[in-house]
C-alpha cells in the first residue's frame, strides 16, 4: 500500500508500476489516500465492483489495463492456454459493472488489438495489449482536456457551478469531465465557484468532488442532495455540468442516481444543464435510455456508511445506482468533437460522421 499527500490535479487514479496496475482506493477518500496494487484481470474486476475505481472513463482504462494484466500473467503459457486465459480474463471484467459503456468499449479495443495479432508470438501480443491500454489512458487526458475547452466557454466569468457525483481526475485518467469544464476554465482565468451535491448514496460528491476542489482551491460550496432546488429558486446557480455513464442514440444519458432530479429542476428554473461526454461513452446500439441497464447495488449502501447504520433493521431498499435524464432536460452535450445543443438522433449521428 503506498500512501501519500497529492493535489488532485496531480492525481493518477490509475498508474502502471513494476508490471502492475496501481489505482487510488476511492472508497477511503478524503481520510486516506493509498494505491492499491493489481495483477491480474479478476482482481481489477473486483476493483471495479467494489468501487475501488469508479466513474465511467476511469472504467474503461481499468479494464483495459486488466486484459493487460491478464496478458502478463499468462506470458510464459502456450498459445492455447493464453487464449482460454486472456478469454476469461475479457469475461470477468465485462461481468464487473453493466451501466458504463466505457468499459464495454475499452474491452473492444483490446480484443481489436488482440485479433489482429494473434499470428504473432504469445510475448508480442503481450507487449501490444499492454500498448494499447497505455495508449487508452493517455487518450482519455486528451479528451478531457480538448472537452474542457469546449465547456469552458459556455461559462461566464463569476459563474456558479452547480455538479453531482463526481466527474474529475478520479472519474477519468485525469483531468476529469465535468471537472474537466471547470478546471479549464479555471485556468482560462474565469472565477468559478461549485456547487457540490453530495450524491447519496455512495457521497462521491461529498468525499472526492468537494476533495478534488478543496486542494487545487476551487471554491467549492457541499449541499444536500435535497438542497439544490431551494439554491436554485433563489438564483445562487448559474449552471449545471454533469458526466455521464452511457448516452443513447437519441441523447438520452444514464448518470448517477440523481441527475434526473437535477435536470428537471434545471429545467424549471431555466438554469442550462451540461452534460461532459466523451465520445466513448455515446452507445449508438442503444436507441433510447429506456434500453440502458441500470445496475442496482447492495442495501447496505443505503442504511448505513461504513461502520454506522442508521435505517432500521429489516427495512426493504431500492438503490439503483443510475438514472435516465431524457434528452429534451439536456441543454448541450460537451464532447472532444465540440459542443452539441439539443442533442437528438441527428446530431449526435453527425459526430461519427468523420
Amino acid at each position: 500500500m503506498n500512501r501519500q499527500d497529492h493535489s488532485s490535479a496531480a492525481v493518477q487514479t490509475l498508474r502502471w508500476r513494476e508490471g502492475r496496475l496501481e489505482m487510488i482506493d476511492q472508497r477511503v477518500l478524503p481520510a486516506r489516500f493509498e494505491y492499491l496494487p493489481f495483477t491480474s484481470a479478476a482482481e481489477v474486476a473486483e476493483g471495479i465492483r467494489s468501487m475501488v475505481v469508479r466513474g465511467a472513463p476511469a472504467i474503461g482504462c481499468a479494464a483495459a489495463y486488466g486484459v493487460a494484466l491478464e496478458s502478463v500473467r499468462l506470458r510464459g503459457a502456450t498459445r492455447e492456454a493464453f487464449a482460454v486465459g486472456l478469454q476469461r480474463g475479457f469475461d470477468v471484467l465485462a461481468a464487473s459493472r453493466p451501466t458504463a459503456v466505457n468499459l464495454f468499449w475499452a474491452l473492444a479495443r483490446m480484443r481489436a488489438v488482440w485479433d489482429a495479432n494473434q499470428h504473432r508470438a504469445v510475448g508480442d501480443i503481450v507487449d501490444c495489449l499492454l500498448a494499447q491500454a497505455h495508449e487508452i489512458s493517455a487518450d482519455d487526458v486528451r479528451i478531457n482536456r480538448a472537452m474542457g475547452a469546449y465547456g469552458a466557454a459556455l461559462l461566464a466569468d463569476g459563474a456558479r457551478v452547480l455538479t453531482h457525483c463526481n466527474a474529475g481526475a478520479l472519474a477519468t485518467a485525469g483531468h476529469g469531465t465535468a471537472l474537466g469544464v471547470i478546471r479549464s476554465a479555471v485556468q482560462a482565468g474565469k472565477r468559478i465557484s461549485v456547487i457540490a451535491d453530495e450524491t447519496r448514496p455512495f457521497l462521491q460528491g461529498a468525499r472526492l468532488t468537494a476533495w478534488e476542489m478543496v486542494q487545487e482551491k476551487i471554491p467549492v460550496t457541499l449541499i444536500t442532495d435535497n438542497m439544490a432546488g431551494h439554491l436554485m429558486s433563489r438564483g445562487e446557480i448559474d449552471a449545471v455540468v454533469v458526466g455521464t455513464d452511457r448516452v443513447a442514440a437519441n441523447g438520452d444519458v444514464a448518470n448517477k442516481i440523481g441527475t434526473y432530479m437535477v435536470a428537471v429542476l434545471a429545467q424549471r428554473h431555466n438554469i442550462p444543464f451540461y452534460v461532459a461526454c466523451p465520445l466513448s461513452t455515446i452507445d449508438l446500439a442503444v436507441p433510447d435510455g429506456a434500453a440502458i441497464p441500470i445496475e442496482e447495488r447492495a442495501a447496505e449502501e443505503v442504511t448505513g456508511f461504513r461502520d454506522c447504520q442508521w435505517a432500521a433493521k429489516g427495512v426493504q431498499v431500492r438503490n439503483p445506482a443510475f438514472d435516465v435524464t431524457p434528452a429534451e432536460l439536456v441543454t448541450a452535450l460537451i464532447t472532444e468533437k465540440g459542443v452539441v445543443t439539443r442533442p437528438n438522433q441527428t446530431r449526435i449521428a453527425g459526430l461519427f460522421a468523420d
